[in-house]
């Protein structure tokens, strides 16, 4: 049989056994060692969010059981008829799979691992891909400004990014301290909590002022980039108020809440800032081009930067638990507030 966490009501996980998948024609049976927990998307699952799909707007009734997980790694234990990437034995990671000790998905999203690559890396390939999108979209030049609102783990993702695609100063913002402490050692030039009276002042102060490099206080522009990650409306409020004009602010965590209002005339209009679509799925399904790259091409490029170390992700999760841990897990996601980058290992009960 084949474990797999199910959400079985709302704020409740359990660890379940289902049938083992088959690898069909196309496909490829994976027995997984680790997977990686995304906390936005998998709260408004277990919580019951009726806004959990991009596609369907509409008051439907939460159904249950649910299951959830997309970003993982693992051993590749069967091929389908056709498949010719990969074979039995090879170590690999995924785009789009389950919280379940063995996977069936198509060839496609299935990447092989580098030498030297972890399972624990590998198994954040995926949900990498989602920053990596964002900022493509926002078109970074090379020593632009950045700033990142929220410093869950596509926040976090998304600091180490900018600082290797060469943006300068990288600034992250949480109100948590420990996340701005951390975000700082994953390579934030500068950290600040939104809630201070001086926000403002202080992300302009550390802005290169228009048209030179020079860090100056009251003339500073704002920032060029934004990865908006937070998922409340306020987040985007907050980061309007920074931005230089023509900004562009990419909506990665947007808000699943359309009731809340923002200024636009004055924050976006007459400032000339975009606002830009980020949701994963705004990209295309084949041939990646400037700015649009397919999820396949992202999650390469991911693993081609931990080869050659131009990233790193060493001491990045930061909690690795047994899939029959998944119930206190989950109940502490539902229950909200900050939580860690979190995997599960496969290999344990």
């Amino acid at each position: 049989m084949n474990r797999n966490i199910i959400f079985t009501k709302k704020d409740t996980a359990e660890l379940v056994e289902r049938p083992m998948p088959e690898a069909g024609p196309g496909q490829v049976r994976v027995k997984l060692v680790r997977s990686t927990l995304s906390t936005g998307t998998e709260r408004a699952n277990v919580t019951g969010s009726r806004v959990v799909s991009i596609w369907d707007p509409s008051d439907a009734p939460v159904v249950w059981p649910r299951q959830s997980g997309y970003s993982s790694s693992g051993v590749v234990d069967a091929v389908g008829a056709g498949v010719s990437s990969v074979r039995p034995g090879d170590r690999v990671a995924m785009s789009w799979t389950l919280h379940s000790e063995y996977v069936a998905v198509p060839e496609d999203r299935v990447y092989r691992l580098p030498d030297g690559v972890s399972f624990e890396a590998g198994a954040l390939a995926h949900v990498a891909t989602f920053p990596m999108a964002a900022i493509r979209k926002c078109g970074l030049e090379l020593g632009e400004s950045a700033i990142v609102m929220g410093q869950g783990i596509l926040g976090q993702l998304a600091v180490m990014l900018l600082k290797c695609a060469g943006a300068a100063p990288v600034i992250a913002v949480d109100p948590v301290a420990e996340k701005r402490e951390e975000a700082l050692r994953l390579g934030a030039d500068f950290a600040f909590d939104p809630t201070a009276a001086d926000f403002r002042e202080r992300v302009l102060s550390v802005c290169p002022r228009e048209g030179s490099g020079i860090y100056t206080g009251a003339n500073a522009s704002g920032a060029s980039v934004a990865i908006e990650v937070t998922g409340f409306g306020e987040g985007l409020r907050n980061v309007l108020d920074v931005m230089a004009p023509m900004g562009r602010v990419a909506l990665l965590g947007c808000t699943r809440d359309s009731d809340f209002s923002v200024d636009y005339y004055h924050k976006v209009h007459g400032r000339g800032v975009s606002l830009i679509g980020a949701h994963t799925w705004a990209r295309p399904a084949h041939d990646s081009s400037r700015g649009l790259f397919t999820h396949r091409d992202d999650a390469k490029a991911f693993l081609r930067l931990l080869t050659l170390g131009r990233l790193s992700v060493d001491g990045y999760v930061a909690d690795v638990r047994p899939p029959a841990e998944c119930g206190e897990v989950y109940a502490r996601l539902a229950a909200g507030g900050a939580f860690p980058v979190t995997q599960f290992d496969w290999t344990r009960p």
